[in-house]
């Protein structure tokens, strides 16, 4: 017998609240807590889930040898396709990111240490894992990938509200100031909802949340690479 629906949508909201608490402590708190929130938030949400009796396939934690198989693949081509594009000079001014621009170090540290272990597989523990096996019990595959995709998004407005202050090929194209500031949020809500489909799709295709955190990661630190890259040659 299954878990009534009811409590099925109390598990929807408990999860959706804790993300939404995770997020806001994630980007609003003192400097240890914003280091800490969302990989605490992924271990205390993982735990909720297994206590309501969640199933590791569930979660996309099972096939991890396919998964990892399909995670090479994907960060393989995404690496590829970034560096293709940040050796065209027209679109290099999107690369200059201060964060990761300046100091070689900090960037290697960010890519291989701070990106996977902070951001890249919390989040997807939080999204593809337990958000999306909480939504597909609800409300079934298909409307979880839509709802899911569009949280995802709404997760990264709080990250993105400096997005153009710290870019300079954004701030060129729509502005520094409030608009600019509009203009990047919507931006990053947009592009990111797309990648949670993306993500979601690599998930069942592999079965795997090995498969998203492989392209995840590419994308975050080919992205920050890239920049370290581009940044040092412009300015030579």
């Amino acid at each position: 017998m299954g878990t009534p629906s009811r409590w099925l949508l109390v598990d929807v909201a408990a999860v959706v609240g804790a993300l939404a608490a995770v997020n806001v402590t994630a980007h609003f708190s003192s400097d240890t807590m914003q280091l800490v929130a969302v990989p605490v938030g992924a271990l205390a949400l993982l735990a909720y889930a297994r206590l309501r009796g969640m199933r590791w396939h569930e979660l996309g934690l099972r096939e991890l040898r396919r998964g990892a198989r399909w995670g090479g693949v994907v960060a393989g081509v995404t690496v590829a396709a970034v560096a293709a594009v940040a050796l065209i000079p027209a679109l290099q001014p999107a690369f200059l990111n201060e964060r990761y621009g300046v100091n070689v170090g900090a960037t290697l540290l960010a890519v291989l240490v701070i990106i996977p272990l902070q951001t890249v597989i919390p989040e997807e523990i939080l999204f593809r894992g337990v958000l999306h096996g909480t939504l597909s019990r609800r409300f079934g595959l298909k409307s979880a990938a839509v709802i899911g995709s569009i949280l995802f998004g709404l997760w990264h407005i709080a990250s993105s509200l400096s997005l153009t202050a710290g870019n300079k090929g954004f701030s060129g194209a729509v502005g520094s100031g409030s608009v600019g500031q509009i203009l990047g949020v919507l931006g990053a809500v947009a592009a990111t909802t797309v990648a949670g489909f993306a993500f979601i799709w690599l998930r069942h295709r592999s079965r795997s949340i090995l498969a998203p955190i492989g392209l995840h990661w590419a994308l975050n630190g080919a992205g920050a690479l890239a920049a370290l890259a581009v940044w040092h040659v412009t300015s030579h």
